[in-house]
């Protein structure tokens, strides 16, 4: 079973954060390989033309084994979630009338491009929205999501857990149900690829679509996505020349090509050779797969479990384990709860969580251990 990975991470005694769904700590590995490529700058001629292809080449195929793609060349390397969203939706052609289904409140940046799209073509947002706090609220807003989808379907846009309060949606079922009608299936993974098992080759999603500075431990402004072979013709958003066939050769990069790269990399964004940043996502996804994301999830269950169940004592709600997972969950106060103090006191007690809608978001991760989720459990009163 995996164990406490906190000397990993240069994170403060006296602080216990449990936020990891805002932004991952750093793993003290990776900040050493980010120094040491930073300095790689001061000394240009040590970058050689290789090195703007190996790089984002070794990225590419470790985000592929971490979320189970069978080719690597059906991967792209991007700078954010809206640039992925943007891409897939730069390839999708509506009717007038067609829905685009997504889940109540979801995050902006999995939104804005749907919106645009459907008032290009004269289509429709659809929402499926979020039940009632209570029991059975995961299992009832799944089953609102399969009722949802309907021969006016062409798109589901969701992510794999709700970013708010983590509930999971069942990606099995959504998949199945949206293959009945035609309908592309789009994952927002930012908030469980890392932490989550994914596997594409099981779920089958049209694109996955990933933030790397959250559970994938990386740094901000890069993040990795999956595109289906039926993307493989498709529009990019920017034409740089990198993704451009036999850009290798640079001596000819003036010999101009209308092929681009193989599979998916046409949809990498310009620069994505970043020598500073790439090598950082590249080791700290290596590290995720040394430790295994089933154990992950065992871990965070093993430091939680006791804790969750006396949150309930208080009267608290959690989502039933069966649809959330446990690196990342809401915990929803009771009505008579003090909620300005319990802030108070988690500041007080350098505890930190984020704040969502009505839900305290929790996210503990392979740094945090059951002691410092107790000390959050004891704030709550």
């Amino acid at each position: 079973m995996l164990q406490n990975q906190s000397h990993l991470f240069s994170l403060e005694e006296g602080h216990t954060y449990l936020n990891g769904a805002y932004m991952s700590p750093q793993l003290k590995s990776v900040e050493a390989i980010g120094i040491e490529n930073l300095q790689k700058k001061g000394r240009p001629y040590s970058i050689s033309g290789e090195d703007f292809y190996s790089g984002r080449k070794n990225l590419r195929i470790m985000f592929a084994e971490l979320v189970d793609v069978p080719d690597y060349n059906q991967t792209a390397i991007i700078p954010s979630v809206s640039y992925g969203v943007a891409t897939v939706a730069n390839n999708i052609r509506l009717e007038k009338g067609d829905e685009i289904l997504v889940v109540d409140e979801q995050f902006p940046s999995h939104i804005y491009a749907w919106q645009k799209l459907a008032d290009k073509y004269g289509a429709h947002i659809k929402v499926a929205s979020s039940p009632s706090i209570g029991e059975g609220r995961g299992k009832q807003w799944n089953e609102t999501i399969l009722e949802a989808i309907t021969q006016k379907t062409v798109v589901v846009a969701i992510p794999h857990v709700h970013w708010a309060d983590g509930t999971r949606f069942d990606l099995i079922e959504i998949r199945s149900r949206a293959s009945e009608v035609g309908a592309k299936l789009i994952i927002d993974g930012t908030q469980s690829i890392g932490a989550l098992p994914f596997s594409v080759k099981e779920i089958e999603p049209d694109a996955l679509i990933v933030g790397g500075y959250k559970w994938m431990l990386g740094p901000y402004a890069l993040g990795m996505a999956y595109f289906h072979e039926s993307f493989n013709d498709g529009e990019p958003l920017e034409e740089n020349w990198i993704n451009r066939k036999n850009s290798e050769d640079f001596a000819n990069l003036t010999n101009y090509q209308s092929d681009y790269q193989p599979g998916a990399d046409r949809f990498s964004m310009g620069e994505s050779s970043n020598f500073n940043l790439t090598p950082i996502l590249t080791k700290s996804i290596e590290q995720l797969i040394d430790w295994g994301q089933d154990n992950i999830q065992s871990y965070c269950q093993s430091i939680t479990d006791r804790g969750v169940d006396m949150l309930r004592g208080k009267g608290c709600f959690v989502e039933a384990e069966a649809y959330r997972g446990y690196h990342l969950f809401g915990v929803y106060l009771p009505s008579h709860f003090n909620k300005s103090a319990i802030k108070k006191r988690l500041t007080e007690n350098n505890v930190y969580v984020s704040y969502r809608g009505d839900a305290i978001r929790v996210s503990p991760n392979v740094y945090n251990s059951e002691g410092e989720f107790l000390k959050f459990v004891d704030c709550i009163y």
